[in-house]
C-alpha cells in the first residue's frame, strides 16, 4: 500500500446559520458553515416558512385574496 495517499480525516466543527454547532470528522481542513441543519430545516421542524423575496409573496396574496371565500 502506498503511504500518504489518503487525505487526513480529522475532527471539524460544523456551524449552521441558526447557531447550532456540532463536531464530526471530515477531510475538510477548517470548520464548515452550512445554511440549514436538522434543527432549523422545515422538513424536520414541521414549520412552513415562505421566504419573501422583494415582496412577491405579499403581492401574490393581495392579488388573489378575494373577500368572502
Amino acid at each position: 500500500m502506498k503511504t500518504g495517499l489518503h487525505p487526513q480525516y480529522a475532527e471539524v466543527t460544523i456551524t449552521c446559520s441558526c447557531g447550532n454547532e456540532w463536531v464530526t470528522r471530515s477531510t475538510a481542513k477548517d470548520s464548515i458553515k452550512v445554511d440549514v441543519c436538522n434543527a432549523c430545516h422545515p422538513f424536520f421542524t414541521g414549520e412552513q416558512r415562505i421566504i419573501d423575496t422583494a415582496g412577491r409573496v405579499e403581492r401574490f396574496r393581495r392579488r388573489y385574496n378575494k373577500p368572502g371565500e
